[in-house]
């Protein structure tokens, strides 16, 4: 207190002019319109500039609950996508009476989860990303992996109670079934351990008319995937003078460096469907049958 009393009387000429530079300011502007409408201006503009700084300190601490909002809604809508959705044949009995129906008397196939990352790389040749979503929320291994915008990702390849390992298409191991989507055209995509923004496509045929800008989708030979979801655009064509196809360039729809919200999509009908592939490969190379 005594330093606060010693301050005011070193320095009381000071503030006694600015005191009264403030009253002659408030008497100017409150007695003459044209400075009152000009400081009534600068004072707005001042309060606006503070405004506008918290609302962005604001908006910065409020977005990642504003990101949870808006991914849980997408995940929603995701659901709802056409694909999920199979047309019943009326000709047999469905015998899965749990699965839902749409109004149009089709049965669900997919389910879509929403999850946070908690930890990804895209710097080495073999990236994973790991998931808040385990075993206890319905996740098992090889679900497909999409971005917020419905992007392919990855497949689950791990599982705990609590977190998945997924593994990022950027994974020199990684092979996934893909089309054209113009022309229908199958082939693999992978990744060469290079660029991350880039995935290269093999096996289309030179005879499909292919330019730069054309979109690549998920094929329809992986059972955990739904076919037609957006996996990149072509970037690049580069004809393979020793075979007669092409070696495509894709640029990633998905941006794996910045990844914090994804889905986790379950094709409901995949354990029975991996039964009987897994039924069929055991049944074709039985060395009993196959002496038969």
């Amino acid at each position: 207190m005594r330093n606060i009393f010693l301050f005011i009387r070193r320095f009381s000429t000071a503030i006694f002019f600015v005191a009264l530079q403030a009253l002659a300011l408030w008497f100017l502007i409150t007695y003459n319109k044209f400075y009152r409408a000009k400081g009534l201006g600068v004072a707005n503009e001042v309060t606006g500039w503070f405004n506008s700084r918290y609302n962005t300190a604001e908006d910065f601490f409020k977005m990642r609950e504003e990101n949870r909002k808006v991914h849980k809604l997408n995940d929603s809508l995701m659901n709802l996508l056409s694909v999920n959705f199979i047309r019943n044949d009326t000709a047999s009995r469905l015998t899965t009476d749990s699965i839902p129906f749409d109004t149009l008397g089709h049965y669900r196939r997919y389910r879509w989860r929403n999850a946070q990352v908690t930890y990804g790389t895209v710097n080495a040749e073999k990236n994973y990303i790991q998931i808040n979503k385990g075993s206890k929320d319905g996740i098992y291994d090889d679900m497909g992996v999409f971005s917020s915008d419905g992007s392919l990702v990855g497949t689950v390849i791990n599982v705990s109670p609590n977190f998945s390992q997924v593994m990022s298409l950027l994974h020199v191991q990684n092979k996934t079934s893909v089309l054209v989507k113009k022309t229908r055209s199958s082939g693999a995509v992978s990744w060469n351990g290079k660029d991350p923004q880039f995935l290269i496509l093999s096996n289309i045929p030179k005879s499909d008319s292919i330019v730069k800008g054309d979109t690549i989708v998920t094929g329809n030979y992986i059972l955990s995937i739904p076919p037609g979801m957006m996996v990149g655009t072509v970037a690049e064509i580069v004809p393979d003078n020793s075979t007669n196809f092409y070696v495509l360039k894709i640029r990633t729809a998905a941006n794996f460096a910045d990844l914090q919200q994804v889905f986790v999509v379950e094709n409901l009908q995949y354990p029975e469907q991996e039964s009987l592939l897994k039924a069929t490969q055991k049944k074709v190379d039985d060395p009993k049958r196959t002496n038969r």
